[in-house]
């Protein structure tokens, strides 16, 4: 039986982890200690999973009582390296929801205290798990198309979930890293594990055009807002129980509202970015997001030395296929051959990949999952994209990857 502690309880800690563990897991784990810097969303996450867990004000009272195997992480991302730190610090593996950290000295740091103290850390990487993920893996491993030449993929964010990233936190690089470090880092895990290669070179591009002060008719929140009988984007975050007790119930204690303006001046994140990487194996991917799309999803193509492959993977909210989901997966070979693979369509968390990796993490990692399992090197490979293309955008110039490695030396 392991212990487990939880820091940071929001929405992400609450239904992914803590009330699973409890719920599925109870007889090979143990919720033993809770910390947030908001108490009362500690409270309420014990009280969702029928815990009886203990509440903590203080992290470091929590190791030093607690006395947790491993410790979760689910804070709000800059916060991701100094809680790591200090777990492994006091004896604790961790796992860390995506991304690993946001920055290059937060980087070194986690790097460091893994080194000294031997222990471990585990990026939750959930996209791997999903069977569509996986076939799709599978497939180029097999060398159906042979060596992978080019990556084209575009990922696109509607405006129910794309819209949310300028509501919250996020909407801060300072926070998060931007979109490219916060919500790409699952896209570029994603080829990377897909090719098997490493980023070398990083070029990118970006702009904010849709959120930020595009408008006059703005607010500060969109509960106090003059503008909610007629912007398309009010949220009304008292009709949702759930974001209700997270956030409106807890404003008290932080100050942190859930429904700020998306169209705020505050906002220095991009809305719409463009990024090339070469890799070590001489693979080059054109990457785009844009988080004001009409529907969700992403279309993925992979050329090589054999063909083609195609795919798409389409959902979401709103929009022309909303409720629905599409899953593609094409080959085109040198034959004049189209083949369309048919993936299991899992509408579970994420693809199912959420089931499939509690399963690892609470039951441990056996011989079938270690292919899947991200470590603090797969986590750092995939921010580095990130970090380097926001560095790109800022500077104006192509960056090596390698200047980032010698800075975390």
């Amino acid at each position: 039986m392991k212990k487990y502690a939880i820091v940071g309880a929001g929405g992400r800690g609450i239904y992914m982890y803590a009330i699973p563990m409890v719920r599925d897991y109870s007889d090979v784990a143990k919720l033993v200690g809770v910390y947030d810097a908001n108490v009362k969303r500690s409270q309420l996450l014990v009280k969702e999973a029928g815990s009886d867990a203990k509440v903590y004000e203080d992290f470091d009272e929590l190791l030093k009582d607690a006395k947790p195997d491993t410790v979760i992480v689910t804070t709000v991302d800059r916060y991701h390296h100094e809680y790591i730190v200090r777990a492994m610090d006091a004896g604790c593996d961790v796992i860390v929801e995506k991304p690993l950290t946001i920055d290059i000295p937060q980087c070194k740091e986690i790097f460091e205290a893994e080194k000294r103290n031997n222990k471990k850390v585990i990026v939750t990487f959930n996209v791997r798990f999903a069977p569509f993920s996986t076939r799709l893996r599978e497939i180029v491993r097999q060398g159906t198309i042979g060596d992978v030449y080019s990556v084209h993929f575009e990922w696109l964010l509607d405006t129910s979930h794309g819209a949310d990233y300028f509501r919250r936190w996020h909407r801060r690089k300072e926070n998060s890293g931007g979109l490219l470090v916060h919500k790409s880092t699952h896209h570029f895990d994603l080829i990377n594990w897909i090719i098997g290669e490493k980023p070398v070179t990083v070029n990118a591009f970006g702009t904010r055009r849709f959120y930020g002060p595009t408008r006059e008719e703005r607010g500060v929140r969109c509960r106090t807002c003059d503008y909610k009988e007629t912007c398309e984007f009010y949220l009304d975050i008292s009709k949702d129980e759930r974001v209700k007790k997270l956030y409106l119930d807890c404003e008290d204690v932080d100050g942190y509202y859930r429904d700020r303006c998306v169209f705020s001046e505050d906002i220095d994140i991009e809305d719409t970015v463009s990024v090339s990487v070469k890799y070590s194996g001489g693979t080059v991917m054109s990457y785009s997001l844009t988080a004001h799309s009409p529907y969700e999803g992403y279309r993925l193509v992979i050329n090589g030395s054999k063909g083609r492959i195609e795919v798409d993977n389409i959902h979401g909210s709103v929009g022309p296929y909303k409720g629905e989901r599409i899953q593609k997966i094409k080959v085109f070979n040198r034959k004049e051959e189209e083949i369309t693979i048919k993936a299991p369509i899992v509408t579970k968390g994420h693809g199912g990949g959420d089931e499939g990796l509690l399963k690892m993490l609470f039951c441990g990692i056996k011989e079938e999952h270690k292919e899947f399992v991200a470590g603090s090197e797969e986590g750092a490979n995939s921010i580095l994209i990130g970090i380097a293309a926001n560095r790109s955008i800022k500077e104006g110039r192509s960056i090596q990857i390698q200047e980032l490695l010698d800075e975390m030396k």
